[in-house]
């Protein structure tokens, strides 16, 4: 008999999400595996890692640390990168793509989580500063 396991989701971070636990102190890894009752593997995009970078160059204080424990979050918790080859598309547009492709999108982003509503894809939100919702 062959035993089928289920398929894996991809739960892709956006850059503003990782740094929630830096900025209003909530541990978004614990919160996605309470919330998700299925298997998944967390990821974050080449391009959110670059923006991450760019925030620790320009800016000063809170936003800066929030941005250096982000990127300290992803060595630490081994979270997959994703390489992304769509120079021309941004961040968002390039989340909205993997979300058509059954990803669920972890996000802060008003704009992006609009987009996400349009096309009824899966997402992950903050709501009053310290617990973690699965919309759809």
């Amino acid at each position: 008999m062959v035993r089928r396991t289920k398929k894996t989701k991809k739960i892709i971070l956006d850059t503003n999400f990782l740094m929630i636990p830096a900025t209003l102190g909530v541990d978004i890894f614990r919160e996605i595996n309470r919330i998700c009752q299925f298997n998944y593997e967390i990821c974050i995009l080449d391009k959110s890692i670059e923006e991450l970078s760019k925030i620790i160059e320009k800016a000063k204080g809170k936003e800066k640390r929030a941005a250096k424990t982000a990127l300290a979050l992803i060595k630490k918790k081994n979270i997959k990168i994703i390489k992304t080859h769509e120079k021309k598309l941004d961040v968002d547009s390039i989340l909205l793509k993997k979300a058509k492709k059954d990803a669920i999108i972890a996000t802060q982003d008003i704009e992006l989580k609009e987009g996400l509503k349009k096309i009824k894809a899966k997402h992950i939100t903050l709501r009053q500063k310290k617990y973690l919702m699965l919309s759809e």
